[in-house]
């Protein structure tokens, strides 16, 4: 696949930092073969992508689902103005200026267009059926091995300034911050939640995500079975999987994890919108588009935005501590 001058610019920088860090971190990692394990785990780990496909674009008022079915593109922030994380995709905002730091000022040339920007994900090393950042959404897009090759990678999330960067073909130094960590990328995988909310080898795409030709599966929340969101992302043509869910009573809730405003939260969305009581990812929603759409309802616990950041942290509740749903 061809990429723009930006995308292969941006490569370059990450495999010349990683290359130039390749001697210390073959010190770190203590005799381990860098080589073969690169080999290994670009063979077995695959990327995955983790979005809330019910959240309401601000782009266009579509849903993230909606916006997949309708041209099989998976979209970077720039271009959709939702984000499960920080949202500072523009021009002078957090996310911009550590991207050029990250990618040498690639996608800061004249006439870089926001649909040539990286879309983020991480590597799902031990094939977690979450994902290997479901703090970022219920649902993720498993890429293609090969999608590998067009990636860049860092060890933990690259608002940070990690240290640790690589590519595919050059990827010494996060193996070796994975071993400094005590991640053993060669254990076999446990078929049980990863509950990654932190201590990811993050990814970014170069490149488009073209859902056709580049994902292996759509991973889906059980709660969304039987949904028109589920029926839409189904529409794509990508097989979907299904993983085993998050569940939670509102009494369940830490009161400490996110802070104590989760608790009422809780049980206020399981009153308005859980027929059996219990907080899923489709729950949760249900409650970000009616925060969207009706913010003065849920005025109570503060503007729009403070609303819509407690529903993503109670999302981080839920991927922590729930258990797996049970579905009939």
């Amino acid at each position: 696949m061809r990429l723009t001058s930006a995308q292969t610019a941006a490569l370059a920088h990450v495999r010349t930092a990683a290359r130039s860090a390749a001697r210390l971190a073959d010190t770190r990692l203590g005799g381990v073969d860098a080589e073969a394990l690169t080999s290994y785990v670009m063979t077995r780990a695959r990327i995955t992508l983790n979005f809330h496909p019910d959240r309401l674009r601000p782009a266009d008022g579509q849903t993230v689902a909606e916006a997949l079915a309708a041209d099989g593109l998976y979209r970077s922030q720039y271009e959709t103005g939702l984000s499960n994380g920080g949202r500072t995709a523009f021009p002078g905002g957090a996310r911009d200026e550590w991207e050029r730091d990250l990618f040498g000022g690639a996608y800061h040339a004249d006439g870089v267009r926001h649909g040539e920007r990286p879309k983020y994900g991480a590597l799902n090393l031990l094939g977690h059926p979450d994902g290997a950042a479901p703090r970022f959404g219920s649902c993720h897009v498993r890429l293609r091995a090969e999608v590998n090759h067009r990636a860049t990678f860092c060890h933990g999330d690259s608002h940070l300034g990690p240290k640790d960067v690589g590519t595919s073909d050059a990827f010494t130094s996060v193996l070796a911050g994975l071993a400094e960590g005590g991640t053993d990328v060669r254990r076999k995988p446990s078929g049980e939640h990863g509950r990654a909310l932190d201590g990811y080898v993050e990814a970014q795409v170069h490149g488009p995500v073209v859902l056709a030709r580049d994902a292996e599966a759509l991973v889906l929340d059980p709660s969304l079975r039987g949904t028109r969101t589920a029926r839409l992302l189904a529409s794509t043509g990508v097989p979907v999987e299904w993983h085993a869910g998050f569940a939670l009573a509102p009494h369940e809730v830490d009161a400490e994890f996110r802070g104590p405003v989760m608790v009422p939260l809780a049980a206020r969305v399981c009153r308005d919108h859980a027929a059996d009581g219990l907080l899923n990812a489709e729950v949760l929603g249900h409650a970000a588009a009616s925060v969207v759409r009706e913010p003065q309802a849920w005025a109570e616990f503060g503007t729009q935005d403070e609303v819509l950041q407690y529903v993503k942290q109670l999302w981080h509740v839920l991927a922590r501590y729930g258990r797996p749903e049970v579905r009939a």
